[in-house]
């Protein structure tokens, strides 16, 4: 029979052991670390900006690990807050990254006006600079094959929430839902993700639509429509309102949102309600 010593030194080493794989099996188990706060702001560092125009540009974000996520449900947005000639300024906005793609930091595509308040601020942010972070917010939560067709109409940096919902589709093999989205904005350069949108619709033509239209388009080359987006538009390329499983989305401007939830009335959708649900036919972002 072993010696006391000898037994206490075996269990000792049991526990070790059984320590040992139950962290190996904890760690394997929790999976990447939400970090967003729905109550509370937190600062995140800018460590990367990429132009894509004079006053467009895609800010990345770091988290605190390296496999950290946002934790934002896909078509949900964050709040950002700054403080602007001494008055507290609160805005929403929608990453355009995935907690799926983006493991360490997020993304957010922004348009800088010298007229805004937090756009006119992201304009100015140098690398190592902090924003302010809260979230997730809002009352849309994208679930796949929830609808059978999904018409969309965004406005200039209204694509956000639509190339959120795009991206998180042409990534899930296993979710058929199909995407009409009408982009509208004033001239070519404002076109925000048009090669990223132009891939997804090239992989899959029989699952994604994209029908651009300018204000003002180039003298030639351009090869999508012209104008405003009409009712006439919305008809020809956004799904038939009748069939089962229809859902329109709208983002963008308030002179093109009042004008698309008028157009949609007139072709059959249900009335937008002034807060949009989930479930409604016609949500506003």
């Amino acid at each position: 029979m072993a010696s006391p010593e000898v037994q206490i030194a075996c269990t000792v080493a049991v526990l070790l052991v059984f320590a040992v794989i139950g962290g190996l099996i904890a760690q394997k188990n929790s999976g990447p670390k939400a970090v967003l706060k729905k109550d509370e702001f937190q600062k995140f560092t800018l460590i990367l900006k990429t132009a894509l125009s004079h006053n467009t540009a895609v800010y990345r974000f770091g988290l605190p690990g390296a496999e950290d996520v946002l934790g934002l449900p896909i078509g949900q947005h964050i709040s950002i807050r700054g403080v602007i000639n001494g008055k507290e300024i609160v805005r929403s906005y929608t990453p355009t990254s995935l907690d799926t793609d983006a493991q360490g930091y997020f993304e957010l595509l922004i348009k800088s006006y010298p007229q805004g308040n937090i756009s006119k601020m992201f304009g100015e942010l140098e690398i190592g600079d902090e924003i302010e972070v809260r979230g997730p917010k809002g009352f849309y939560e994208y679930a796949p094959n929830v609808f059978s067709h999904i018409g969309m109409v965004a406005g200039g940096t209204g694509i956000s929430p639509m190339y959120q919902i795009i991206k998180a589709i042409a990534s899930d093999p296993t979710d058929k839902t199909k995407v009409s989205l009408i982009y509208g904005n004033q001239t070519e350069e404002d076109v925000l993700l048009k090669a990223e949108l132009d891939t997804i619709v090239d992989s899959r033509p029989d699952q994604f639509h994209v029908y651009y239209l300018l204000d003002n388009p180039p003298k030639e080359g351009w090869k999508g429509g012209v104008g405003y987006v009409t009712q006439d538009i919305m008809k020809a390329h956004l799904p038939n309102p009748k069939e089962e499983g229809t859902q329109l989305l709208v983002c963008g401007p308030p002179g093109m949102v009042s004008a698309v939830k008028r157009s949609a009335v007139a072709l059959g959708y249900q009335k937008a309600k002034p807060i949009s649900k989930m479930g409604d036919q016609v949500f506003v972002f």
